[in-house]
Protein backbone atom coordinates (compact mmCIF):
# COMPACT_ATOMS: atom_id res chain seq x y z
CA UNK A 1 0.00 0.00 0.00
CA UNK A 2 1.41 3.38 -1.07
CA UNK A 3 1.29 6.69 1.28
CA UNK A 4 1.56 10.06 0.59
CA UNK A 5 3.20 13.20 2.47
CA UNK A 6 0.20 14.35 3.95
CA UNK A 7 0.10 18.09 2.49
CA UNK A 8 -0.70 20.07 5.34
CA UNK A 9 1.74 18.31 7.18
CA UNK A 10 4.53 19.32 4.64
CA UNK A 11 2.84 22.58 5.03
CA UNK A 12 4.02 22.72 8.82
CA UNK A 13 7.61 21.61 7.88
CA UNK A 14 7.74 24.50 5.23
CA UNK A 15 6.01 27.23 8.15
CA UNK A 16 8.49 26.25 10.50
CA UNK A 17 11.57 26.62 8.69
CA UNK A 18 10.35 29.86 7.02
CA UNK A 19 10.16 30.71 11.18
CA UNK A 20 13.16 30.36 10.89
CA UNK A 21 14.85 32.26 8.34
CA UNK A 22 12.47 35.14 8.71
CA UNK A 23 11.78 35.64 12.42
CA UNK A 24 11.24 38.76 12.03
CA UNK A 25 7.53 39.35 11.10
CA UNK A 26 6.24 37.44 14.23
CA UNK A 27 8.46 38.84 16.96
CA UNK A 28 7.07 41.07 19.03
CA UNK A 29 8.65 44.07 17.57
CA UNK A 30 6.81 43.20 14.50
CA UNK A 31 4.95 46.09 13.02
CA UNK A 32 2.57 43.89 11.69
CA UNK A 33 -0.23 42.66 13.88
CA UNK A 34 -0.28 38.71 13.31
CA UNK A 35 -2.02 38.67 16.93
CA UNK A 36 -4.94 40.52 15.78
CA UNK A 37 -5.23 38.61 12.93
CA UNK A 38 -4.87 35.48 14.14
CA UNK A 39 -7.73 36.51 16.66
CA UNK A 40 -10.14 37.15 13.77
CA UNK A 41 -9.01 33.86 12.39
CA UNK A 42 -9.92 31.82 15.31
CA UNK A 43 -13.26 33.65 15.53
CA UNK A 44 -14.04 32.75 12.10
CA UNK A 45 -12.83 29.21 12.09
CA UNK A 46 -15.20 28.32 15.06
CA UNK A 47 -17.84 30.06 13.60
CA UNK A 48 -18.27 28.27 10.69
CA UNK A 49 -17.69 24.87 12.63
CA UNK A 50 -20.73 26.09 14.65
CA UNK A 51 -22.53 26.82 11.20
CA UNK A 52 -21.06 22.67 9.70
CA UNK A 53 -22.91 21.14 13.26
CA UNK A 54 -26.38 20.32 12.36
CA UNK A 55 -28.21 20.36 15.64
CA UNK A 56 -30.59 17.23 14.47
CA UNK A 57 -28.05 14.84 13.68
CA UNK A 58 -26.51 16.15 17.51
CA UNK A 59 -29.62 14.96 19.33
CA UNK A 60 -29.89 11.60 17.36
CA UNK A 61 -26.28 10.96 18.56
CA UNK A 62 -27.02 11.16 22.04
CA UNK A 63 -28.19 7.43 21.81
CA UNK A 64 -25.24 5.78 21.76
CA UNK A 65 -24.29 7.07 25.71
CA UNK A 66 -21.92 4.39 26.63
CA UNK A 67 -19.33 4.59 23.24
CA UNK A 68 -19.93 8.53 24.31
CA UNK A 69 -18.84 8.22 27.57
CA UNK A 70 -15.41 6.42 26.99
CA UNK A 71 -14.55 8.29 24.01
CA UNK A 72 -14.50 11.84 26.05
CA UNK A 73 -13.30 9.98 29.04
CA UNK A 74 -10.44 8.98 27.03
CA UNK A 75 -10.02 12.58 25.46
CA UNK A 76 -10.26 14.67 28.38
CA UNK A 77 -9.52 12.55 31.73
CA UNK A 78 -7.57 9.10 30.99
CA UNK A 79 -4.94 10.99 28.45
CA UNK A 80 -4.20 13.64 31.07
CA UNK A 81 -3.74 11.53 33.92
CA UNK A 82 -1.22 9.32 32.26
CA UNK A 83 1.13 12.42 31.58
CA UNK A 84 0.48 13.65 35.08
CA UNK A 85 2.01 10.41 36.32
CA UNK A 86 5.40 11.41 35.67
CA UNK A 87 5.36 15.12 36.81
CA UNK A 88 6.58 14.02 40.25
CA UNK A 89 10.07 13.07 37.92
CA UNK A 90 10.41 16.97 36.94
CA UNK A 91 13.62 18.08 38.05
CA UNK A 92 14.67 20.74 36.32
CA UNK A 93 12.89 24.20 34.44
CA UNK A 94 13.77 22.67 31.20
CA UNK A 95 12.06 19.48 31.41
CA UNK A 96 9.16 20.94 33.40
CA UNK A 97 8.57 22.94 30.08
CA UNK A 98 8.84 19.94 27.97
CA UNK A 99 6.64 17.97 30.29
CA UNK A 100 4.11 21.12 30.41
CA UNK A 101 4.40 20.90 26.22
CA UNK A 102 2.98 16.91 26.78
CA UNK A 103 0.41 17.75 29.41
CA UNK A 104 -0.80 20.20 27.00
CA UNK A 105 -1.26 17.79 24.38
CA UNK A 106 -2.70 15.37 26.53
CA UNK A 107 -5.58 17.98 27.85
CA UNK A 108 -6.59 18.71 24.50
CA UNK A 109 -9.59 17.64 22.61
CA UNK A 110 -9.95 15.33 19.88
CA UNK A 111 -9.97 16.07 15.82
CA UNK A 112 -12.74 16.35 14.06
CA UNK A 113 -12.14 15.92 10.38
CA UNK A 114 -9.18 13.34 10.57
CA UNK A 115 -11.62 11.36 13.22
CA UNK A 116 -14.36 10.80 11.17
CA UNK A 117 -12.72 10.25 7.88
CA UNK A 118 -10.29 7.29 9.59
CA UNK A 119 -13.28 5.60 11.24
CA UNK A 120 -15.03 5.49 7.96
CA UNK A 121 -11.91 4.17 5.63
CA UNK A 122 -12.42 1.54 8.53
CA UNK A 123 -15.59 0.78 8.20
CA UNK A 124 -16.30 2.10 11.93
CA UNK A 125 -19.37 3.86 13.63
CA UNK A 126 -19.53 7.29 11.58
CA UNK A 127 -22.51 8.93 13.35
CA UNK A 128 -20.76 7.85 16.92
CA UNK A 129 -17.81 9.43 15.20
CA UNK A 130 -18.78 12.54 14.05
CA UNK A 131 -20.67 13.24 17.61
CA UNK A 132 -17.90 12.63 19.58
CA UNK A 133 -15.80 14.60 17.74
CA UNK A 134 -18.01 17.64 17.18
CA UNK A 135 -18.57 17.79 21.25
CA UNK A 136 -14.94 17.02 22.10
CA UNK A 137 -14.27 20.52 20.76
CA UNK A 138 -17.01 22.53 22.50
CA UNK A 139 -16.16 20.26 25.75
CA UNK A 140 -12.34 20.97 25.63
CA UNK A 141 -13.54 24.82 25.55
CA UNK A 142 -14.49 24.43 29.35
CA UNK A 143 -11.81 21.30 30.12
CA UNK A 144 -8.56 22.07 28.42
CA UNK A 145 -8.07 25.33 30.84
CA UNK A 146 -8.70 23.83 33.78
CA UNK A 147 -6.01 20.99 33.72
CA UNK A 148 -3.52 23.35 32.45
CA UNK A 149 -4.84 25.85 35.77
CA UNK A 150 -3.35 23.44 38.17
CA UNK A 151 0.14 23.97 36.92
CA UNK A 152 0.19 27.17 34.65
CA UNK A 153 -1.33 29.41 37.61
CA UNK A 154 2.65 28.54 39.33
CA UNK A 155 4.27 28.98 36.09
CA UNK A 156 6.26 31.46 34.12
CA UNK A 157 3.11 32.62 32.68
CA UNK A 158 0.62 35.67 32.37
CA UNK A 159 -2.20 33.10 33.26
CA UNK A 160 -5.52 34.49 34.61
CA UNK A 161 -8.18 31.35 34.54
CA UNK A 162 -11.17 34.16 34.25
CA UNK A 163 -9.23 36.45 31.83
CA UNK A 164 -8.87 32.80 29.61
CA UNK A 165 -12.30 32.19 29.77
CA UNK A 166 -13.69 35.49 28.95
CA UNK A 167 -11.12 35.24 26.21
CA UNK A 168 -12.26 31.47 24.72
CA UNK A 169 -15.92 32.65 25.24
CA UNK A 170 -15.45 36.20 23.15
CA UNK A 171 -13.15 34.33 20.41
CA UNK A 172 -14.36 30.54 20.77
CA UNK A 173 -17.82 29.62 22.31
CA UNK A 174 -20.03 32.73 20.72
CA UNK A 175 -18.49 32.64 17.49
CA UNK A 176 -19.68 28.39 17.62
CA UNK A 177 -23.50 29.18 19.40
CA UNK A 178 -23.99 32.09 16.51
CA UNK A 179 -23.29 29.50 13.59
CA UNK A 180 -25.57 27.05 15.14
CA UNK A 181 -28.01 29.82 15.71
CA UNK A 182 -27.45 30.52 11.49
CA UNK A 183 -27.09 26.88 10.36
CA UNK A 184 -30.70 26.86 8.84
CA UNK A 185 -30.01 29.28 6.97
CA UNK A 186 -26.62 29.45 5.78
CA UNK A 187 -25.47 25.62 6.50
CA UNK A 188 -25.92 24.53 3.25
CA UNK A 189 -23.50 27.14 2.11
CA UNK A 190 -21.12 26.01 4.94
CA UNK A 191 -21.37 22.57 3.24
CA UNK A 192 -20.81 23.57 -0.14
CA UNK A 193 -17.93 25.20 0.50
CA UNK A 194 -16.32 22.81 2.84
CA UNK A 195 -13.10 22.49 1.28
CA UNK A 196 -12.45 26.42 0.89
CA UNK A 197 -12.86 26.49 4.77
CA UNK A 198 -11.00 23.74 5.34
CA UNK A 199 -8.36 25.54 3.66
CA UNK A 200 -9.07 28.84 5.73
CA UNK A 201 -9.30 26.92 8.83
CA UNK A 202 -5.43 25.61 8.07
CA UNK A 203 -3.73 28.97 6.44
CA UNK A 204 -4.89 30.45 10.08
CA UNK A 205 -3.20 27.70 12.14
CA UNK A 206 -0.24 27.80 9.37
CA UNK A 207 0.07 31.71 10.51
CA UNK A 208 0.40 30.77 14.74
CA UNK A 209 1.99 28.41 14.22
CA UNK A 210 4.53 30.58 12.15
CA UNK A 211 4.02 33.19 15.14
CA UNK A 212 4.74 31.26 17.95
CA UNK A 213 7.76 29.63 16.47
CA UNK A 214 9.05 33.14 14.98
CA UNK A 215 8.82 34.16 18.73
CA UNK A 216 10.57 31.48 19.77
CA UNK A 217 13.57 31.55 17.52
CA UNK A 218 13.96 35.12 17.72
CA UNK A 219 14.59 34.68 21.70
CA UNK A 220 16.94 31.43 20.69
CA UNK A 221 14.29 29.50 22.68
CA UNK A 222 15.42 26.35 20.84
CA UNK A 223 19.14 26.63 21.97
CA UNK A 224 18.20 25.03 25.42
CA UNK A 225 16.72 22.04 23.62
CA UNK A 226 19.35 18.92 23.16
CA UNK A 227 18.95 16.65 20.01
CA UNK A 228 18.48 14.04 22.36
CA UNK A 229 15.42 15.76 23.83
CA UNK A 230 14.01 15.48 20.68
CA UNK A 231 14.28 11.99 20.44
CA UNK A 232 13.27 11.31 24.21
CA UNK A 233 10.08 13.47 23.03
CA UNK A 234 9.48 11.34 19.52
CA UNK A 235 9.42 7.96 21.41
CA UNK A 236 7.49 9.73 23.74
CA UNK A 237 4.54 10.65 21.29
CA UNK A 238 5.04 7.03 20.04
CA UNK A 239 4.17 5.26 23.32
CA UNK A 240 1.79 7.94 24.45
CA UNK A 241 0.03 6.94 21.47
CA UNK A 242 0.02 3.42 21.84
CA UNK A 243 -0.56 2.87 25.44
CA UNK A 244 -3.78 5.13 24.96
CA UNK A 245 -5.11 3.04 21.69
CA UNK A 246 -4.40 0.16 24.01
CA UNK A 247 -6.73 1.07 26.67
CA UNK A 248 -9.57 2.11 24.46
CA UNK A 249 -9.60 -0.88 23.03
CA UNK A 250 -9.46 -3.13 25.99
CA UNK A 251 -12.30 -0.80 27.55
CA UNK A 252 -14.19 -1.48 24.55
CA UNK A 253 -13.82 -4.95 24.62
CA UNK A 254 -14.55 -4.93 28.77
CA UNK A 255 -18.04 -3.01 27.79
CA UNK A 256 -19.11 -5.21 25.04
CA UNK A 257 -18.87 -2.95 22.04
CA UNK A 258 -19.09 -4.17 18.57
CA UNK A 259 -16.27 -3.73 16.48
CA UNK A 260 -17.94 -0.65 14.88
CA UNK A 261 -18.66 0.89 18.07
CA UNK A 262 -14.61 -0.49 19.27
CA UNK A 263 -12.98 0.97 15.65
CA UNK A 264 -14.53 4.60 16.84
CA UNK A 265 -13.74 4.57 20.47
CA UNK A 266 -9.98 3.63 19.54
CA UNK A 267 -9.61 6.28 16.92
CA UNK A 268 -11.63 9.39 18.32
CA UNK A 269 -10.17 8.20 21.81
CA UNK A 270 -6.59 8.75 20.77
CA UNK A 271 -6.71 11.77 18.23
CA UNK A 272 -5.98 15.23 19.30
CA UNK A 273 -6.45 18.94 17.39
CA UNK A 274 -3.91 20.20 16.01
CA UNK A 275 -6.32 23.00 14.89
CA UNK A 276 -7.60 23.27 18.97
CA UNK A 277 -4.12 23.33 20.33
CA UNK A 278 -2.72 26.01 18.17
CA UNK A 279 -5.77 28.14 18.62
CA UNK A 280 -6.01 27.11 22.77
CA UNK A 281 -1.84 27.32 22.86
CA UNK A 282 -2.12 31.55 21.79
CA UNK A 283 -4.91 32.01 24.66
CA UNK A 284 -3.39 29.99 26.83
CA UNK A 285 -0.16 30.73 26.78
CA UNK A 286 -0.48 34.50 26.05
CA UNK A 287 2.44 34.24 23.07
CA UNK A 288 4.96 33.51 25.58
CA UNK A 289 8.07 32.39 24.01
CA UNK A 290 8.21 28.93 25.03
CA UNK A 291 5.04 28.45 22.91
CA UNK A 292 6.92 26.81 20.10
CA UNK A 293 8.25 24.36 22.27
CA UNK A 294 4.92 23.65 23.70
CA UNK A 295 3.50 23.31 20.30
CA UNK A 296 6.34 20.81 18.90
CA UNK A 297 5.07 17.41 20.57
CA UNK A 298 1.81 17.94 19.68
CA UNK A 299 2.78 18.88 16.05
CA UNK A 300 5.04 15.30 16.14
CA UNK A 301 1.74 13.82 17.41
CA UNK A 302 -0.15 15.11 14.84
CA UNK A 303 2.08 13.37 11.92
CA UNK A 304 2.41 9.98 13.65
CA UNK A 305 -1.42 9.62 14.63
CA UNK A 306 -2.45 10.06 10.82
CA UNK A 307 0.16 7.75 9.66
CA UNK A 308 -0.21 5.00 11.92
CA UNK A 309 -4.27 5.64 12.66
CA UNK A 310 -4.42 5.38 8.61
CA UNK A 311 -2.67 1.88 8.26
CA UNK A 312 -5.25 0.96 11.02
CA UNK A 313 -7.70 1.96 9.43
CA UNK A 314 -6.95 0.47 6.09
CA UNK A 315 -6.43 -2.98 7.69
CA UNK A 316 -9.58 -2.91 9.21
CA UNK A 317 -11.54 -1.28 6.13
CA UNK A 318 -9.84 -3.94 4.15
CA UNK A 319 -10.76 -6.44 6.29
CA UNK A 320 -14.61 -5.77 6.13
CA UNK A 321 -14.73 -5.39 2.69
CA UNK A 322 -13.39 -9.40 2.41
CA UNK A 323 -16.08 -10.75 5.11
Amino acid sequence: MKFKIDPFILAIVITVVLAYLFPQYGSHSSTIDLDLIASIGISLIFFFYGLKLSPEKMKSGLKNWRLHILVQASTFIIFPLIVLIFYPLVDSEQNKNLWLAFFFLAALPSTVSSSVVMVSIAKGNIPAAIFNASISGIIGIIITPLWMGFFLNNADTDFELGAIYIKLITEVLLPVILGLFLHRYLGIFATKYKTFLTTFDKSVILLIIYKSFATSFDENIFATLKPSNLVVMVICVVILFYVMYFITGFLSKKLGFNLQDRITAQFCGTKKSLIHGTIFSKILFQNAATMGIILLPLMLFHGFQIFIISIIANKFGTSASDD
